[in-house]
């Protein structure tokens, strides 16, 4: 068993993950893993959890968060799914 570094439960059916810097964290739940390894929307602060927007190396939950806070190129950002082509 391993104790979950986020929440302190002792869980049989713990994880590990791994980070490409060599870090290892043991979570008991994507919550915990969620909670403590995902990356934060520069707009509105909310857990990126997917693949989110990057616009020059600031991290956004989405295009509309990106546009919202790039005043700049923000009028070039684009959601890739569900967008309508016309």
């Amino acid at each position: 068993m391993a104790i979950c570094e986020v929440c302190g439960n002792d869980y049989w059916l713990a994880f590990e993950i791994r980070t490409i810097s060599g870090d290892t964290h043991v979570f008991d739940s994507f919550e915990c893993a969620i909670h403590r390894l995902a990356p934060v929307c520069e707009h509105c602060q909310c857990k990126i959890v997917g693949h989110g927007v990057e616009v020059s190396g600031r991290f956004y939950c989405c295009a509309h968060c990106a546009r919202s806070a790039d005043t700049e190129h923000g009028f070039k950002i684009q959601d890739a799914v569900g967008v309508h082509p016309g």
